[in-house]
């Protein structure tokens, strides 16, 4: 995604790169990282940043709150290396500063504490009620699967969850894909002796 950048001076910086894998994702692992997502607040304004580096006062403005309560969860989310200050410039009557996401993509490391539910419950605060002839599907379904199966269907479901798609608000309206593959408590019954 190409940012776009008011025009203007001086770039800053926070001087820590946290770990990243392949796709340049950001690798979260701590449990500082999961707490700062885990709030409602700070999990809304991650997604406004994905949309292009913000000032304070854009941030309070898309979100409906104060710049104060903005600004210290900004902190929170810079001090758990997920936000970092990109750019200032100077303003009437002060120095404006831009925030912007450390990463577009974020990815939950295999030996973090918290596991796919954590994903779950993001997408879970992120549904908003469907609007009549809106699009939208929900649906749980159980398959029986051999290992190479399995192995198959995530590789799918992962070229789906990864192609590109617009992040531009002026080319419609946000919608949320939960992608979710994973091994079911779903007792089988033995085989029916019945003639």
């Amino acid at each position: 995604m190409a940012e776009e950048r008011p025009p203007g001076p001086s770039r800053g910086g926070d001087q820590d790169e946290p770990p990243r894998d392949e796709q340049d994702h950001l690798v979260l692992r701590s449990p500082e990282q999961f707490k700062a997502l885990g709030h409602p607040v700070r999990h809304r304004m991650v997604n406004v940043l994905r949309q292009r580096p913000a000032t304070l006062r854009q941030l309070a403005h898309a979100l409906g709150m104060s710049k104060g309560t903005i600004g210290y969860h900004v902190r929170v989310l810079r001090e758990a290396g997920l936000v970092r200050l990109t750019e200032t410039r100077q303003v009437r009557g002060g120095t404006e500063q831009y925030f912007a996401l450390v990463s577009q993509g974020f990815k939950v490391h295999r030996d973090a504490e918290v596991g796919p539910e954590f994903l779950i419950n993001a997408a879970l605060g992120e549904m908003l009620p469907t609007r009549p002839g809106q699009p939208s599907h929900t649906v749980l379904r159980h398959l029986w699967l051999t290992d190479a199966q399995a192995h198959a269907l995530e590789a799918q479901l992962r070229a789906m969850a990864t192609e590109e798609h617009p992040t531009d608000p002026a080319h419609g309206e946000p919608y949320g894909l939960l992608v979710s593959l994973f091994r079911a408590d779903v007792p089988s019954l033995p085989p029916d002796d019945a003639p």
